[in-house]
């Protein structure tokens, strides 16, 4: 009978415990949704301590844009690679391929930008297709390839990301303009 009792109480501290990490989560975002980022750091930050990714995402924002804090890419990134490596939060991923490609905070580094827009992209995230896109069109850590640009614009375009069906159609027209002008010349 002595072991129910210490059981239920464990199963209490435990929803109890939970229950402490959503508010923290909740308010987190409730606070950062409504441009109240200073109130929302602390519980941003004990939201990520109890590796809630959205909450590592969250100060790593905050962290990138000097929101309610002062501008710091080398702590964005910590907080982008903790959400995205850890807690599998796309948007973190998406976020460091952004900070590798411009070189904020980090050694600008086309190929680390391209690894983590991939896994971006891989989990349906339209801007790190889109992103993708933009490095295979300009050549920028890769070889340049119309071609390759065109898949991820169109990969950006089906997860609903506008600017992909836009460049993708751009793309499209570009082809047709130069097979128009290749039956011209020939």
């Amino acid at each position: 009978m002595k072991k129910l009792p210490l059981c239920l109480t464990a199963v209490i501290c435990f929803s109890l415990l939970n229950i402490a990490c959503i508010d923290e989560g909740v308010q987190c975002r409730n606070l950062y949704d409504t441009d109240q980022y200073d109130k929302a750091l602390p519980h941003c930050d004990k939201s990520c301590n109890r590796h809630d990714g959205e909450g590592c995402f969250n100060l790593g924002y905050l962290y990138a844009n000097g929101l309610g804090v002062e501008q710091d890419y080398r702590k964005a990134k910590i907080y982008f690679e903790r959400a995205c490596n850890n807690l599998n939060v796309t948007s973190g991923c998406f976020n460091l391929g952004y900070l590798y490609a411009n070189g904020l905070g980090v050694r600008q580094n086309y190929q680390q930008a391209i690894t983590y827009y991939e896994i971006a992209c891989n989990r349906n995230s339209g801007s790190g297709c889109y992103n993708l896109g933009v490095l295979y069109y300009k050549g920028e850590g890769v070889r340049q390839s119309d071609q390759t640009a065109k898949e991820y614009f169109g990969k950006s375009c089906d997860s609903g990301d506008q600017g992909g069906c836009d460049k993708y159609r751009e793309l499209n027209q570009e082809e047709l303009k130069s097979s128009k002008l290749d039956l011209i010349l020939e």
